[in-house]
């Protein structure tokens, strides 16, 4: 060990004191920050505006990336720093917001509200000081009095059985309640809550499950049916939660959806499978594992820990999804020959092929996935 003399020592340890002091003025220089955005909270909260406000996030990170440079830092190490910062902002914003409901005295009814999903919107409706009554199954007896004076139901039950809790449920709600469904599909659902119901109608398809602990950043697809202002309220709740509302058609969801949700769990049910059939020593290949195997197999294992059920109603939900899933394993035959061949011409070509059509998202995935790797190996 290399001996130390006083005087580096005694240098070393006012450097250090030196150091500490800045440390304390970085919090509470935090702790001044914090408070700016609270005053934000309060006037957001009081003009029913959104949590989530990316062009003025965006211009924040280029302007300190653009001070880094001129600081002599390195503006990465800038970026990810504002973005934990940022981030941590909206999440006390979305947790401020939560508590407020920007149509207060509405009363909710979340039908399918003893499942995990609903019982998630149950609590943040509740967060936000709207009145909510629960129904599941045993409820039905009641449904007079459940439907009396409410200004939302909203349909979060099994995609089996949407359409015949919509039927039911319809001729006891009031003419001008909204009627929302949160399924995965949208076609079918929107249609049936059309038919069903002549007063305001909207579908919505959260893309997150009932473990997210915020809604901060988290996407809502809208489909518009009918009475858009009489639904704007509920959009305009989501978007106080932090929620990122993309709007589009029933039958564009649909097809979106066929690939980002059907297709991707599929393909991953698949590799999960096989590898479960080949008995592949999943502990050692661990050990072999660059980050981003790990990364991989992270997501199937995360399939496979979930519920089936659920799974299997997003993947078999439309005879559409089914059909481009059998074409999907069309095409994967048709890769036999160039495997039988060992033609790496072919592979080689098909390859570039597909590289052209990504185009530049090639990059971007490189970037991102990159992010991710950097990101799990201090986690692991």
């Amino acid at each position: 060990m290399t001996e130390i003399s006083l005087d580096c020592q005694s240098s070393l340890d006012g450097l250090r004191k030196g150091i500490d002091a800045i440390d304390q003025e970085i919090v509470e220089l935090l702790s001044k920050r914090q408070k700016q955005v609270d005053q934000v909270v309060a006037l957001k909260k009081a003009n029913n505006l959104p949590v989530y406000h990316p062009a003025r996030e965006e211009d924040l990170i280029s302007a300190r990336r653009l001070q880094a440079r001129g600081a002599g830092l390195c503006p990465d190490f800038i970026e990810e720093l504002y973005r934990i910062i940022i981030h941590r902002s909206r999440v006390v914003q979305t947790g401020q917001m939560a508590r407020k409901g920007v149509r207060p005295g509405a009363t909710v009814l979340i039908v399918g509200g003893r499942g995990e999903m609903g019982r998630y919107f149950a609590d943040w409706f509740q967060g936000a000081g709207y009145g909510v009554r629960v129904m599941s199954s045993r409820d039905w007896g009641d449904i007079a009095n459940l439907c009396d004076g409410i200004d939302l139901a909203m349909i979060s039950v099994p995609i089996d059985k949407t359409i015949e809790i919509i039927n039911r449920i319809a001729p006891y709600l009031p003419p001008d309640a909204v009627l929302v469904d949160v399924t995965s599909i949208k076609k079918r659902p929107l249609a049936a809550m059309l038919e069903a119901h002549p007063g305001p109608v909207l579908g919505l398809h959260p893309l997150f499950g009932p473990t997210t602990s915020t809604l901060d950043k988290q996407i809502v697809v809208a489909c518009g049916g009918r009475d858009a202002a009489a639904c704007q309220w509920v959009i305009d709740q989501f978007s106080t939660w932090g929620s990122i509302i993309v709007t589009a058609t029933a039958e564009e969801h649909d097809h979106v959806m066929e690939f980002v949700q059907a297709l991707r769990h599929f393909a991953t049910f698949c590799f999960g499978q096989f590898l479960a059939a080949k008995k592949a020593p999943l502990a050692r290949t661990l050990e072999f594992s660059s980050p981003i195997y790990r990364l991989e197999l992270g997501m199937v294992g995360r399939l496979f820990a979930q519920d089936p059920g659920l799974y299997a109603e997003i993947i078999f939900a439309t005879p559409e999804r089914r059909a481009l899933l059998k074409e999907f394993i069309e095409s994967l035959n048709k890769n036999l020959h160039m495997l039988e061949t060992g033609d790496k011409m072919v592979f080689e070509a098909e390859f570039k092929k597909v590289a052209a059509w990504f185009g530049p998202f090639g990059e971007q995935a490189i970037r991102e996935s990159s992010f991710l790797i950097d990101k799990l190996i201090e986690r692991f």
